[in-house]
């Protein structure tokens, strides 16, 4: 199993920016596609972005796609999500989940390892 532990949530207005991370201990982090979902209230858990095990591809939901970034160092475990330009509509619990066997990168259920998520707030 690997451990995952997501930070760098918060308040912040519209038009600005933040940077998630998420830290993982157990398994070898770097032999795992990474993902990024997040679940506003009320509606269901969807897919942000996602990452190779390498690092060598991205992918993204059309509603983030230019303005956010997923990146991975395997050296220190760790995956980050940064956010520009947030809307209010990207206010959501935003979780980092660990892939280890094949499947789909958009698809929550194909995710085997998830964190307890972190809180991002963008007022208007």
């Amino acid at each position: 199993q690997v451990q995952l532990v997501e930070a760098g949530g918060g308040l912040v207005q519209a038009g600005g920016s933040l940077r998630l991370s998420c830290a993982a201990s157990g398994r070898t982090f770097s032999s795992y596609p990474m993902g990024w979902f997040r679940q506003a209230p009320g509606k269901e858990r969807e897919f942000v972005a996602a990452i190779s095990w390498s690092g060598d591809s991205t992918y993204y939901a059309d509603s983030v796609k230019g303005r956010f970034t997923i990146s991975r160092d395997n050296a220190n475990n760790t995956v980050y999500l940064q956010m520009n330009s947030l809307k209010p509509e990207d206010t959501a619990v935003y979780y980092c989940a660990a892939r280890y066997y094949s499947g789909s990168y958009y698809t929550t259920g194909d995710y085997n390892s998830w964190g307890q998520g972190t809180q991002v707030t963008v007022s208007s």
